[in-house]
């Protein structure tokens, strides 16, 4: 991508204008501009790969200072046109599904359509009126599908802040938005950031169920739950198991604590409204998806993307999490022998399943014999 000789002029600044409203056209709650300048990003992000705070996610490691130099990825850009998309669904229930515990708990990202395609679909619109405008240019858009630091360059396009859960936000939509870029090389006048308006506030670092946000905006993801049930391929670490709880693709809990989420706008894109298949659904409903019910109900879903082994892994976890059920324990123990991988989860489901169904079983004893079986447990570890 090489800037252009144009046959005329333009004005940039009238070209930023027109810019921010063809991306309202399109469907942007927020259009920004900013130059490629993220030097001061670099030393942070090489400090959090030499932590290994990526985990297994090698490409971030492979692709290394390029995620801090856009120029590299698409040379001859010069400007980062970023944009934002919200994606909160009507009728969300904020964290109903988390105090029921029989039930799945899924990203409120991911309960719509993939959001990918559809971004990445009018960024290339929005490349094309720009076009149509100052004649051919370089130009190429992304959404979280290139090795780019899109938060800095979103929060230099005065889109929002950095909060100390490391995402973006913004007054009127907290941080429920998707994100976007256009990297172009036409000389754009930039916009600038905007303030922090944290504070003193951490209830998104003490509400992490796991304690990933190990340092204010930074992320440990090998703890965190979005990443142990997304990309994480393989087992999930025991000491993480419990603390999942129900949440079988993705979390939002620092998300559903910050204030800022309080008044949050609702996204006007159906394609992101909850598909009433994976709203609110029970965890044995899902598990007993076959394959082709799990490819054929997540059509056009980001939870595709995992597959049903890894699917029914996360869910094997959230079954063990769940209350004693019998039925849960009869479709666990049914459903051995699928692979070495997901036995492993499914057996330590089955292992909190039994240990709570003993638990129960001891509650309704009379309290004569809760004392004798005290007296027996005390006895056997003595002598052992």
């Amino acid at each position: 991508m090489s800037l252009q000789h144009y046959q005329i002029t333009p004005d940039f600044n009238q070209l930023a204008e027109k810019i921010r409203k063809w991306g309202a056209e399109l469907g942007f709650q927020h259009v920004g501009i900013t130059d490629i300048d993220l030097s001061d990003h670099e030393a942070q992000l090489q400090k959090w790969l030499d932590h290994g705070y990526h985990g297994d996610m090698d490409w971030m490691e492979r692709h290394g200072m390029m995620r801090a130099r856009p120029a590299e990825l698409v040379p001859g850009t010069i400007r980062v046109i970023s944009v934002r998309m919200n994606y909160l669904p009507p009728k969300a229930g904020f964290a109903t599904s988390l105090n029921a515990p029989e039930q799945a708990y899924i990203s409120r990202y991911a309960l719509g359509r993939d959001y990918h395609k559809l971004i990445r679909n009018r960024l290339k619109q929005l490349g094309k009126r720009i076009e149509d405008e100052v004649g051919v240019y370089g130009y190429r858009p992304f959404v979280d599908s290139a090795p780019v630091l899109e938060r800095p360059l979103a929060e230099k396009a005065g889109l929002g802040w950095t909060g100390k859960h490391s995402l973006l936000l913004d007054q009127e939509a907290g941080s429920w938005f998707f994100l976007g870029e256009l990297l172009v090389d036409l000389p754009l006048p930039v916009d600038s950031p905007k303030e922090n308006q944290c504070g003193k506030c951490v209830a998104c670092m003490t509400s992490c169920p796991t304690g990933a946000i190990v340092a204010e905006g930074v992320i440990d993801a090998r703890k965190c739950i979005s990443y142990l049930t997304i990309e994480l391929d393989g087992t999930i670490p025991t000491e993480f198991r419990s603390l999942i709880g129900n949440r079988i693709y993705g979390c939002d809990d620092c998300q559903l604590v910050c204030p800022w989420n309080r008044e949050s706008e609702i996204t006007d894109e159906s394609d992101f409204h909850g598909r009433p298949q994976l709203v609110n659904q029970s965890l044995t409903t899902l598990f007993s998806w076959s394959e082709e019910e799990f490819l054929k109900k997540t059509e056009g879903s980001p939870i595709r993307r995992i597959g049903h082994e890894k699917w029914r892994r996360n869910i094997a976890v959230a079954m063990g999490n769940a209350p004693y059920d019998p039925t849960i324990l009869d479709l666990l123990t049914d459903s051995k022998g699928s692979s070495a991988m997901l036995d492993e989860h499914i057996s330590w489901a089955i292992e909190q399943q039994i240990s709570k169904r003993n638990d129960a079983v001891v509650n309704v004893l009379p309290s004569s014999t809760k004392r004798l079986i005290r007296i027996v447990e005390k006895g056997l570890s003595r002598d052992a």
